[in-house]
C-alpha cells in the first residue's frame, strides 16, 4: 500500500534531525573514487510524481559506452555474519538474504524493469532515441537475472573502503569463474559494519573497477535497516509483514535502483545520463510513485525510473 500522510509526516522528521533539507546530487563523496555513483540518502521530501517537467531535452542520452544487453546479478554476503547469523528489529539475517535473492530472483521479466529496454549501444554518443539508429543493441529483459550467490566468510573490517568493497567484488567474480561482463556483482555487508558515509551521506552506490579480465561493474549494498527511515525503511509499506514488507522496504528500494542503473550505466559515466550527469534512477529517486510491484509469490517496494520514450519517471512498461 502507498504510504499515508501521517507517515510521510513522520519520515521527514526523522530524516531532518539527520542531514538537514533538500536532495542531494548523485555524485561520490570524498570517500568514493571518481566514478562511483550513490543514491542519496531520503532527507524527508518526496519528489512528487511529476516532479520532472516532460522536458525532451533532459532525457537520458548514451554517452557511447555499454549497456548490459542480458543483466545478470551475482551477490556477496561478505563476512562470516551472514552464516552464523544474526537479527534485527525482530527479523532474521536469513530473512533479509531470502529477501534480496527472491527479488532478484524474480525481477527479470518484470513490466517494472521493461522500462530499460529502451535503451542500448552501438549507438553515437548524444542519441537519446535508440529506434532511430540502425543497428543500436538493446537492453532485454529475460527472467531468471539471479546468476548466483556466495557467503564470503571474509572479516569484515568496522569500516570497509570502497577498496574492501571492490575487493570482495572481485572475490565474488573470481568464485563463479571468468568475468560476465553483462554482469553486476553486488556486495552486501553485515549488520553494523558499514562503509562510512551509509545512512547520513548515501544509501548505496555502483561503479566499475578493471581487472585482470576486463571491466568489472560492481555495487555496495550496506544493511539497509541499519539507516532507518534515512534508507528506505518503511518508505512504501508503513506497517511491516512477516515476510519483511515495511522493514526491508529499502533493500529493493535501494537495491533497485543500484541494479537499474547499472543495466544502462555499468561503467559510469559511459552509458545513459543526463546534461546534469544524473542516471535513470537518479530523476526518480525518493518519487511519490514508488509503490509496490508483485514479484514470484510476493511484493516488493521499488521506485519509478526514467523513461525517454514518455520524459517522465515510469513504473512500467510493456
Amino acid at each position: 500500500m502507498h504510504r499515508s500522510r501521517r507517515l510521510i509526516a513522520l519520515l521527514a522528521a526523522i530524516s531532518m534531525t539527520v542531514v538537514g533539507a533538500g536532495l542531494a546530487t548523485a555524485h561520490p563523496s570524498a570517500a568514493l573514487s571518481p566514478g562511483t555513483e550513490v543514491l542519496p540518502i531520503f532527507r524527508g521530501h518526496v519528489q512528487p510524481a511529476n516532479s520532472h517537467k516532460p522536458v525532451r531535452n533532459n532525457n537520458l542520452s548514451s554517452h557511447g559506452g555499454a549497456i548490459q544487453r542480458t543483466p545478470t546479478v551475482y551477490i556477496s554476503w561478505w563476512g562470516p555474519e551472514w552464516s552464523t547469523g544474526f537479527s534485527s528489529g525482530g527479523y532474521t539475517s536469513a530473512q533479509a538474504q531470502t529477501y534480496n535473492t527472491d527479488f532478484f530472483s524474480n525481477v527479470g521479466g518484470s513490466a517494472w524493469n521493461n522500462v530499460v529496454k529502451q535503451y542500448c549501444q552501438n549507438v553515437p554518443s548524444g542519441t537519446q532515441n535508440c529506434s532511430s539508429v540502425s543497428g543500436a543493441v538493446y537492453i532485454t529483459n529475460p527472467a531468471n537475472q539471479l546468476g548466483n550467490v556466495w557467503n564470503d566468510s571474509t572479516t569484515v573490517p568496522s569500516s570497509p573502503t570502497q577498496t574492501d568493497i571492490f575487493n570482495a567484488a572481485k572475490r565474488l567474480q573470481q568464485h563463479f569463474g571468468s568475468l560476465d561482463p553483462e554482469a553486476t556483482y553486488l556486495v552486501y555487508t553485515p549488520h553494523g559494519k558499514s562503509m562510512n558515509g551509509f545512512g547520513t551521506q548515501w544509501c548505496a552506490w555502483h561503479s566499475s573497477g578493471s581487472t585482470t579480465g576486463g571491466s568489472l561493474a560492481y555495487g555496495y549494498i550496506p544493511y539497509m535497516p541499519d539507516a532507518g527511515a534515512s534508507c528506505g525503511m518503511n518508505f512504501v509499506n508503513n506497517t511491516n509483514s512477516t515476510y519483511g514488507n515495511g522493514y526491508f522496504d529499502g533493500f529493493s528500494v535501494v537495491a533497485g535502483h543500484e541494479y537499474s542503473e547499472a543495466e544502462t550505466d555499468p561503467f559510469p559515466s559511459s552509458g545513459w545520463v543526463d546534461r546534469n550527469g544524473a542516471e535513470n534512477a537518479d530523476k526518480c529517486a525518493w518519487s511519490a510513485s514508488s509503490a509496490n510491484i508483485h514479484l514470484g509469490s510476493h511484493d516488493y517496494a521499488v521506485q519509478p525510473t526514467w523513461s525517454n520514450a514518455i520524459s517522465g519517471c515510469a513504473m512500467t512498461a510493456s
